[in-house]
C-alpha cells in the first residue's frame, strides 16, 4: 500500500486473507487465486452469501490500490498478494508512526507497553538480531 492509499474495509481484508492462505497452501501451476477461488474461499466461510460480482470488485480495488498484483491468466486475472503478511503489517505499522509527530517515542513506549509477553519476547530477539 502506497502512504496515502485509504486503510482497507472489512471486506478488503477479508479477501486478502484469503489470497494469503490461498498462496500458502499453493501447489498451483499458476500464481495467484483467480477470482473464482477467492469467491469459493470466502463464502465457505461466511454466514451469509456472497455475489461473485462483489468479490471481482473488491479485487479490482485491492489491485488499484496495489495490495495485490493482478497476472492475466487466459482470459481471466490471477490475484496474489504484494507482501506478505508480516511485510504489509510492518508497511502499516511504518505508515501509522510518523502520524504521532513528536509523539513519536511516547508512540512506541504505548505500543510496547500494550504488548503481550510473547510479542515482547520477539521483539528483543529481533533487536537482537538487528544489533
Amino acid at each position: 500500500m502506497s502512504p496515502r492509499s485509504p486503510r482497507m474495509g472489512e471486506l478488503e481484508q477479508a479477501v486478502l486473507e484469503v489470497l494469503w492462505d490461498l498462496d500458502a497452501t499453493s501447489g498451483r501451476d499458476a500464481p495467484g487465486a483467480s477470482g473464482r477461488e477467492v469467491h469459493e474461499r470466502l463464502t465457505s466461510h461466511r454466514d451469509r452469501e456472497l455475489a461473485y460480482t462483489t468479490v471481482m470488485t473488491v479485487l479490482d480495488r485491492l489491485a488499484r490500490k496495489d495490495v495485490v498484483v493482478r497476472r492475466r491468466d487466459g482470459r481471466a486475472f490471477r490475484y496474489s498478494p504484494r507482501l506478505t503478511r508480516a511485510a504489509m503489517t510492518a508497511e502499516l505499522m511504518h505508515e501509522a508512526l510518523p502520524e504521532t509527530g513528536r509523539d513519536r517515542e511516547q508512540a512506541l513506549v504505548s505500543f510496547v507497553g500494550e504488548a503481550s509477553p510473547e510479542d515482547l519476547a520477539a521483539l528483543r530477539r529481533a533487536l537482537h538480531e538487528i544489533g
